[in-house]
């Protein structure tokens, strides 16, 4: 708005009718007020009661700066409007006021003295005209300037030709060119040479299709010297049809770069041998895996450890350790194909990862250049080194890139077994046994912890009479999913484990609890135990038996038989008949059960002291039908009757079963046709149903010997 230097110019002519100009103060999209001689407002026009919130009839007689004033506004700019009012002189001032709401808003007041001149009461007219969006622009391009100086990143400003505007400061210090230096030529001036024109055809590309690129681009300074850079390239529409500008920014990374590399290198390569680590062997099976999975082709995983290494660091010093190290390291990365991997896993063992066919030809060449002599120089001359390989192959082993090294690794604890200096290969069926053999071995461990075993029992009787001379008790696994289990689905698996003796002595102790519930109930049976030949060979297991007896009086040692598999390999036979008789001392009573299944029945009744024979329920089910399984009872009681062992049948199911067995001289039956194996607390009440049916038995109410 023009300073107004002669307001007698400004008077209306009497032309004019007033009101009309009046209505041309209402109409106005300016601001308007009319102060009187002392600076109050008399009068606002609509858009100032619009705009800022505040009503003529609220604010008449108020001065403008104590309406208007807020927490931002110049209070210097209101006291130089103040003084000029007091002058009675013109003012022309931008300041900040705010509304009635408390928003913020620029203007431009332009404030003119009235009075006797004007033929009106003194006073003054102020405008004021809104310049917000005038000041949050040129502060937008106040902070843009600033931004541009001052930015740590380079930037590039070019027109539609790729023509350089203008740069940064940012962007002299980075690439070392000034600014009178580039400007209207073309950014390629920075170029390396390293990027293809398809490169660069694909930037632009981008650029053209979606208005913006952002990558890593290698670029020169001006000494020279390469550098590379993240830059983002945008292109920028004008309001102008057909005009845009190219705005690129960048930073440079080739610290960064450099460092990343430093950081690679420590991660993922070994700082003495520098071959890869264990970390980015894992990593390049993973990709080797997916490779051999998309060809349907195999690949190998080894594992090597040295042989004796420790020795050798004892002996020679660990400067002479490191330099054998980096020797083995060194001729193992020559001898592989392209596309195979050797790893220092750490310490002295290394890690393979074999993709090529032959492998078998490749295991043996990695051995012998091992084997290779080592010279260490000076007085300790060169020295011979030998390692175990293991190893596994995938996709016969399933595994992912950590197993697959692990069970390489197991394979090497194998070959070292076998006597060092050998090759094993991982076999994928054993280990999944072994791990499911495992599981179980834990989870039984978990059951006998929870108590979820129990004792059942089979009756075993005198053909003669039908007397009931014990039972035989048998382990069942009350399983929380599964149910009740019986023995083949659990015993396996306990072999030769840690479980095995612990087991045993819960049967023991079962057994004697039960025997000691009927006692008290006036029932003295006797009860027949199996025990497995590693319980029975442990060093505690006769002082076991006497103390634990020793607890219950109650129980006479000589009703309990212990029962053992003739099925049984017993390594040290002598110790096992030493054991075996230091029971029969004790007072039990010791039978061989399954006689006839194993390769050692001769021997067994001839040097082990044994009270009573069992013949295997296997060949007694089928003797009627069949004349070889009869000809083996036959044999099994005649050899029984020999060595003046008593006979007890297993797997009697008839009568005529029993009538066989009584011709055939066996004294001792037990079977589903006799009874088939109960929960304990059902023992009493079928053993009186079985004397109430048979009444030759009545005897059995004292304790039957064999």
């Amino acid at each position: 708005m023009p300073n107004i230097k002669d307001p007698v110019d400004k008077v209306p002519t009497p032309k004019v009718d007033p009101k009309r100009l009046s209505l041309v103060a209402s109409a106005s999209r300016n601001m308007v007020l009319i102060l009187d001689a002392a600076g109050t407002i008399e009068w606002a026009n609509p858009v100032f009661e619009e705009y800022t919130g505040h009503l003529l009839q609220n604010i008449t007689g108020i001065r403008p700066s104590e309406l208007l004033k807020g927490p931002a506004t110049d209070t210097t700019a209101l006291t130089r409007i103040a003084r000029e009012l007091h002058r009675v002189k013109q003012f022309e001032e931008e300041v900040l006021l705010y509304t009635r709401t408390g928003e913020p808003f620029w203007v431009h007041a332009y404030g003119l003295p009235i009075g006797d001149e004007q033929g009106v009461a003194p006073g003054f007219i102020v405008i004021m005209n809104n310049i917000s969006d005038h000041k949050h622009s040129e502060r937008g391009l106040r902070i843009a300037a600033s931004v541009f100086d001052r930015s740590h990143e380079a930037i590039i400003i070019s027109d539609q030709n790729n023509r350089i505007l203008d740069v940064n400061p940012s962007f002299s210090r980075i690439t070392g060119y000034s600014r009178a230096d580039v400007l209207g030529l073309n950014p390629s001036i920075l170029s390396s040479g390293r990027h293809s024109p398809a490169y660069y055809r694909a930037m632009w590309q981008s650029i053209e299709e979606s208005g913006h690129w952002r990558g890593e681009i290698w670029n020169r300074r001006k000494n020279g010297e390469e550098f590379v850079e993240l830059q983002s390239i945008s292109r920028i529409h004008l309001d102008e049809p057909g005009s845009y500008y190219h705005v690129a920014n960048f930073t440079d990374i080739t610290e960064l770069k450099n460092h990343a590399k430093d950081i690679d290198r420590a991660a993922n390569y070994d700082d003495l041998t520098g071959l890869p680590n264990l970390q980015l062997l894992k990593e390049r099976l993973h990709h080797a895996q997916i490779q051999a999975d998309i060809h349907q082709k195999s690949l190998s995983v080894g594992y090597i450890d040295l042989d004796g290494f420790k020795a050798i660091n004892e002996n020679f010093g660990a400067e002479a350790g490191d330099k054998i190290l980096c020797i083995l390291a060194s001729r193992l990365a020559q001898g592989l194909r392209s596309g195979d991997t050797v790893a220092r896993i750490g310490g002295d063992e290394f890690g393979l990862i074999l993709q090529s066919d032959n492998h078998d030809a490749i295991y043996d060449r990695i051995l012998s250049s091992i084997n290779e002599s080592v010279d260490l120089g000076g007085e300790a001359g060169s020295i011979v080194v030998t390692a175990s390989l293991g190893i596994t192959r995938y996709p016969e082993d399933n595994a992912d890139a950590e197993g697959l090294i692990r069970h390489a690794d197991q394979a090497v604890y194998a070959a070292k077994d076998k006597g060092r200096n050998l090759l094993h290969v991982f076999d994928p069926e054993q280990n999944e046994h072994r791990q499911q053999r495992r599981a179980q071995l834990i989870e039984l461990s978990r059951a006998l912890e929870n108590k979820e075993f129990e004792l059942h029992f089979q009756p075993q009787v005198r053909i003669a009479d039908c007397k009931v001379i014990g039972f035989e008790a048998l382990i069942r696994w009350n399983h929380p999913h599964k149910g009740l289990l019986y023995p083949d689905a659990f015993l396996p698996s306990l072999e030769a484990s840690h479980l095995e003796v612990p087991l045993g002595q819960w049967v023991l102790e079962e057994a004697v609890f039960q025997m000691g519930l009927w006692h008290d109930a006036g029932e003295d049976l006797s009860v027949s135990i199996n025990i497995s030949a590693r319980h029975m060979m442990d060093w505690s297991f006769t002082s076991y038996l006497e103390n634990y007896l020793q607890c219950h009086p109650a129980i006479k040692p000589e009703q309990i038989t212990l029962e053992v598999l003739e099925s049984t390999s017993l390594e040290d036979i002598k110790r096992a008949s030493d054991v075996l008789a230091r029971c029969q001392e004790l007072g039990f009573r010791v039978a061989l059960d399954d006689f006839g299944t194993g390769f050692s029945s001769l021997s067994y009744l001839n040097t082990l002291p044994i009270d009573l024979v069992k013949v295997d329920k296997s060949f007694v089910i089928n003797m009627l039908n069949d004349s070889n399984d009869r000809a083996i009872v036959e044999s099994v009681i005649f050899m029984g009757q020999r060595f003046s062992h008593p006979i007890l049948a297993e797997g009697v199911e008839t009568f005529d079963h029993a009538r066989a067995l009584s011709d055939l001289g066996c004294e001792y039956m037990q079977g589903y046709g006799v009874g088939r194996p109960m929960p304990a607390g059902n023992v009493l009440e079928w053993t009186q149903q079985w004397r109430k049916s048979h009444p030759a038995s009545s005897e059995a109410a004292q304790p039957a010997g064999w």
